[in-house]
């Protein structure tokens, strides 16, 4: 960090896990920009998040915590951002001799390390041409490298006479570039050492110079030493082994992408676990982040008899103040609720850091509208150092593969967009006012603890936007359904992309962006699965589209205004007669806090081709949305006319209610803008309505029935 935005918080931090239970320690990490070094921090219940003039905007419940009363020192830390490998324990060097695969992204981009040994660097030069540097002398091929091609490199240092060789070697393919080979002579007696960085080179604090592309096969050579790096293997850790006697083993750092295609890859396998000598490669990035590795500032210990809920440590020096989010969920063993709410936190660590909404141009396009962002944003914008989210691509333009919670998380708060988080606050505010009794609990518990976490519970209600989910989530709402358990999904564009938590990387989330989908950006060909293994991309793609989970999946987005739900005939049916209690209405949801009504931003529709289940009533659906509503992309086979709101009539939220043969149910709501209309009228509407009906009915332990059962 190099300071403070003006008018913008002059503190910051985070807390090493995303959930925790009443009781528990808590830690936080605090950098603070603020000159006199001085900050305040208070624990809030959010309740609910700005919503802007027609919502009941923000509400927030101070909790006294003694470890956090009155003011406290900090210091502003750094944050190691950039990945690379290195290699700890090296021998005494005298003369050597590297060779390395390289598949360069940025050439030209500045200087660039290949491989480093102290004073005695591999590098690609401010040209982009291959280049040896001991001490201040340098020996450069004087060509520039191909962006986004394989190429040998060669390089030898004799510290006796100071002679240098350099060799590089293009790839075959269809161009007429040529191998390279070039020799100098620098100052001899210069001694290489380790440690051996590995796309970067040693700094006084950490790296620099970090290296944007791939690396593959590294080899050095020094007397009877003859290390040799195979990435191919350990691809699911940070473990780079040495395949020498000498068991040179290293790591990585800031978790580079893996799984990635080397120069062995010809195209007849599309996954590493096929033929992992393909699959050789490690994609480095200088602004890749997998942990921040800020020192503790405060530990504080949760209340035991804390409420379930949204929570923040809200800190504050001379700016703004920054918020920093987590859940509570119920403590093991305590007495539960009998509704949950499941907080979409995977899913919010994959909007983390969205920092696509700053660039000018582009984001107004793809929304229809300009961004609403406020001075946190615009420090986000500031500070490099803080990583991006899965929505961004890096410096060379691949996407983020990866999003860490052990950052500043500038979109766990109840301010700002609204959106995710925030939105998700219109459903607790909407609860709390209801007087109904609810748990939060969160997509990493169910991660780890599988179907148990649902099971006491006998309603489950999903947040605004639950879009990215791994399989053992599924499974785990799958089993919970098949038991009974009652689920309202109470959002859009739900249980849309796979994600994986990779092992070695506490804290992260891993994304591939396959072919078909809404996606920021697209995964390079043969790196579709994941590093555990995992095909990425669409849960549609991978056999297990929404539909048949909750009825309904993803059919469109749009960003300028939100519209209404007429009722179907369905909705007649005596079987949702419990849904329409106390409504006449036919238009539902006419009013909203986002964009004037309930169904918007981005919705689901019924289709029974996807699995939506045949019994399933349409209670309502949307209409009249605007040419701003267009159809996602897997529903486009071909050149498609018609393909807005208002030609195309599947451009649509549906509300879908539907019985399970385990004596369960689901309702299903559409819109991720839903939610942002339950407080509308003081919270007595015909869409507040409908929710608490649904709320009653899936508490009542009189089982369900199917038709026909």
């Amino acid at each position: 960090m190099t300071g403070a935005t003006p008018s913008g918080p002059t503190v910051v931090g985070y807390v090493d896990r995303v959930y925790a239970h009443p009781g528990d320690e808590v830690t936080l990490r605090v950098s603070v920009l603020d000159p006199a070094r001085r900050y305040r921090a208070q624990l809030a219940r959010l309740i609910c998040g700005e919503t802007g003039p027609k919502g009941p905007g923000l509400k927030e419940e101070a909790v006294a915590i003694d470890a956090l009363t009155g003011e406290h020192r900090g210091e502003e830390q750094p944050t190691g951002i950039g990945s690379c490998a290195v290699v700890d324990g090296l021998p005494a060097l005298g003369s050597i001799a590297l060779s390395v695969h390289v598949w360069p992204t940025l050439p030209g981009c500045g200087v660039q390390a290949l491989l480093s040994l102290g004073a005695v660097r591999l590098v690609l030069d401010e040209a982009g041409a291959v280049a040896l540097v001991v001490g201040d002398e340098t020996v450069a091929s004087g060509r520039k490298l191909r962006a986004r091609w394989w190429y040998r490199v060669d390089a030898s240092y004799d510290i006796a006479t100071g002679a240098v060789t350099l060799g590089v070697k293009p790839a075959a393919g269809f161009h007429d570039e040529q191998p390279v080979a070039v020799t100098g002579r620098v100052r001899a007696g210069i001694e290489a050492e380790g440690p051996l960085l590995m796309a970067a080179a040693p700094a006084a604090a950490g790296a620099r110079d970090h290296f944007y592309g791939k690396l593959e096969a590294p080899v050095l050579r020094s007397g009877t030493l003859e290390a040799r790096w195979d990435f191919s293997r350990h691809i699911e850790t940070t473990l780079i082994e040495d395949l020498s006697p000498a068991a040179l083993h290293g790591r990585t750092i800031n978790a580079p992408k893996r799984a990635v295609t080397g120069a062995a890859w010809d195209g007849t396998v599309h996954c590493w676990t096929q033929n992992p000598s393909h699959y050789g490669a490690i994609h480095f990035h200088g602004d890749d982040l997998s942990d921040a590795h800020w020192k503790e500032s405060l530990r504080f210990r949760l209340p035991a008899s804390l409420r379930s809920g949204f929570y923040a440590v809200k800190l504050q020096a001379s700016g703004p103040a920054f918020y920093v989010g987590f859940i509570v969920s119920p403590a093991p063993g305590a007495k539960r609720a009998r509704l949950a709410v499941q907080a979409s936190t995977v899913t919010y660590l994959a909007y983390a850091n969205y920092r696509r909404r700053m660039t000018p141009g582009p984001f107004e396009l793809a929304m229809g509208a300009l961004p609403t962002v406020d001075m946190t944003d615009v420090m986000l914008a500031a500070h490099k150092e803080f990583g991006s989210s899965t929505y961004d691509v890096h410096r060379d333009g691949f996407g983020v593969a990866h999003a860490t919670a052990r950052r500043p998380l500038f979109n766990f708060r109840p301010t700002g967009r609204f959106w995710n988080f925030n939105m998700d606050l219109c459903l607790i505010d909407w609860l709390d006012r209801q007087g109904i009794e609810y748990d939060v609990i969160s997509d990493h518990e169910l991660q780890e603890k599988g179907v148990a976490l649902l099971q006491p519970y006998g309603c489950v209600m999903s947040g605004s936007h639950p879009e990215y989910n791994t399989l053992e989530m599924l499974r785990a709402t799958e089993a919970y359904l098949a038991g009974g358990g009652r689920f309202m999904y109470m959002g859009g564009n739900g249980f849309y992309w796979r994600v994986t938590f990779p092992p070695a990387h506490p804290g992260m989330i891993e994304l591939r962006r396959a072919e078909d989908g809404t996606r920021a950006w697209e995964e390079m060909p043969g790196q579709y699965h994941h590093a555990t293994g995992e095909l990425g991309g669409l849960w549609r793609r991978i056999g297990r589209p929404p539909n048949a989970l909750v009825g309904i999946g993803f059919i469109a987005q749009g960003f300028d205004a939100s519209t209404y739900y007429r009722r179907t005939a369905a909705s007649r049916d005596q079987r949702a007669a419990f849904l329409f209690k106390g409504i006449e209405d036919e238009i539902l949801g006419d009013f909203g806090a986002w964009g004037d009504g309930a169904a918007g931003l981005e919705i689901d529709c019924y289709d029974q081709r996807l699995g939506s289940p045949p019994h399933a009533l349409v209670v309502a659906s949307s209409e009249n949305h605007s040419n701003a509503f267009l159809l996602v992309n897997e529903e486009m086979l071909s050149n498609t006319h018609g393909v807005d709101g208002t030609l195309n009539p599947r451009v649509k939220a549906d509300i879908v209610f539907f019985e399970t043969a385990g004596g369960g149910a689901v309702l299903s709501t559409g819109a991720i803008s839903f939610v942002a209309s339950l407080a509308h009228d003081g919270y007595d509407n015909n869409i507040s309505r409908l929710t608490r009906n649904a709320v009653d009915r899936f508490l009542d332990p009189a089982p369900f029935k199917p038709p026909g059962a």
